[in-house]
């Protein structure tokens, strides 16, 4: 078995040169090859086209090579975890392409795996379809998503052999194990390089035909941004936030696998029990999401899609980030109960851009709203101005067309019988003249 080649970072990131496209793991700060970037922010490299979830955190990883000039173009998921990343779009310092996150990681899959794109209904119907070829497939429209290659991956693994055959820890496969198949070159940082034979062929999630180069660093919390730990304490939460997550609850079942949102529904989060049997699904690529631990990191616990370390209940699993969306439109994922900007009487939803704001942060929401079989939208009932949610046909940026199955506010909950917004029951304390008064869609009320 031939062995990889063992170099310094400063060795590794030599390779790169001026306008390479570079695919950078990670999801956040976890399994982000952070040493391998902040070498190569020690570089006069320049004009880097840089391919990742997010532009790391302001001067942390990615964050680094931002502040050095270093980044022309960023093409990812979701930008705004990084005030740097959003000024420098702004200012035209560097630009931008938002591309849903099932899609980025699909797009570099497809490359690996030797297809030239792939057709999919996320995004469909939204500001990110515009430009793109579209087809109806079986009655759904579709938006093609072409193959996402790059000159160079950087890739952070727990374990390689000597081969380059590379194992992740925990949630830190996501866009790595992707990214690996999808570059001409690929550089390894790991925690630990062992000898041929340590590693049980079993366990390996990137085998060694992949990777050129490897590199040992290891991971401090100070690496890990704002992952590094979490402290705890109760939330102070509204009875109204609180009466919105326990009847959005009342619509899980036991086997559920369920997807929350950031907002309102990580409240349901805090009232499931293991007697729920519910199965929480976090698309940064995790089954059988716990409660928060009491102490610790992202050094000690996976983490969910909010960038927060959570624990493992019995027989969870991890996978990457490509798996997690493909179980999402293949429609594994039960319910996904997501917050709302606006949702209009088609069912068509807004949740993911406000006037003024730049589109730079879409995350998994589009992949999320078309590929759940039930989608739950929890949101106050009025903007703070007093501006409705449930309007007539959304004005706001769409995330899905025609996705949304049930509406629960503050004031009341709203289904879609026979395709009609039907009012369904209200919520403690509110009145129906209450809800008329601050509801500008036709609604009817359910017999």
């Amino acid at each position: 078995m031939n062995k990889k080649p063992q170099f310094s970072l400063e060795t590794a990131v030599s390779h790169i040169k001026n306008g390479d496209t570079i695919l950078v793991g990670g999801f956040g700060m976890t399994g982000n090859p952070v040493h391998l970037l902040h070498a190569l922010a020690e570089t006069d490299v320049r004009d880097l086209t840089y391919v990742a979830n997010n532009v790391g955190e302001p001067g942390l990883g990615g964050g680094r090579l931002l502040r050095n000039g270093q980044i022309v173009k960023a093409i990812g998921s979701f930008f705004t975890s990084n005030r740097e990343a959003v000024a420098a779009a702004q200012s035209g310092a560097i630009e931008v392409e938002l591309i849903p996150q099932g899609s980025l990681a699909e797009a570099m899959r497809a490359a690996g795996a030797g297809i030239g794109g792939f057709y999919t209904p996320t995004s469909a119907g939204t500001v990110l379809a515009e430009g793109k070829e579209t087809k109806e497939i079986n009655g759904v429209q579709h938006v093609f998503q072409p193959a996402l290659r790059g000159d160079v991956a950087l890739i952070r693994a727990w374990r390689a052999d000597e081969a380059g055959n590379l194992v992740y820890r925990m949630t830190e496969q996501n866009f790595n194990k992707a990214m690996a198949t999808a570059a001409k070159l690929v550089i390894v940082e790991a925690e630990e390089i062992v000898p041929l034979g340590a590693l049980d062929p079993n366990e390996i999630h990137t085998p060694g035909c992949y990777v050129d180069f490897l590199v040992q660093a290891h991971t401090t919390l100070e690496d890990l941004g704002s992952s590094a730990s979490i402290s705890g304490g109760a939330k102070k939460v509204s009875e109204a936030r609180m009466n919105m997550a326990r009847r959005a609850l009342q619509e899980l079942k036991a086997g559920d696998v369920v997807n929350l949102g950031v907002g309102i529904p990580t409240l349901v989060a805090d009232l499931i029990t293991p007697e729920h049997g519910i199965i929480l699904h976090t698309e940064n690529g995790m089954l059988g999401v716990g409660p928060a631990p009491e102490a610790g990191g992202a050094l000690d616990y996976p983490v969910n899609a909010g960038k927060i370390p959570v624990t493992a209940l019995p027989g969870s699993s991890y996978f990457d980030s490509a798996d997690s969306f493909a179980m999402i439109r293949g429609g594994h994922v039960d319910v996904a109960i997501m917050g709302g900007l606006q949702v209009d009487e088609a069912g068509n939803l807004a949740n993911w851009a406000v006037p003024g704001k730049p589109l730079l942060g879409v995350g998994g929401a589009m992949d999320l709203a078309s590929g759940a079989k039930k989608l739950i939208i929890t949101m106050t009932h009025a903007s703070r101005d007093g501006a409705a949610k449930i309007v007539p046909e959304c004005t706001l940026p769409l995330t899905a067309l025609g996705a949304v199955d049930m509406i629960i506010t503050d004031l009341a909950v709203f289904g879609f019988e026979d395709g009609k917004l039907t009012l369904l029951e209200l919520m403690p304390g509110a009145t129906l003249e209450e809800v008329e008064g601050k509801t500008t869609a036709v609604f009817y009320k359910s017999q």
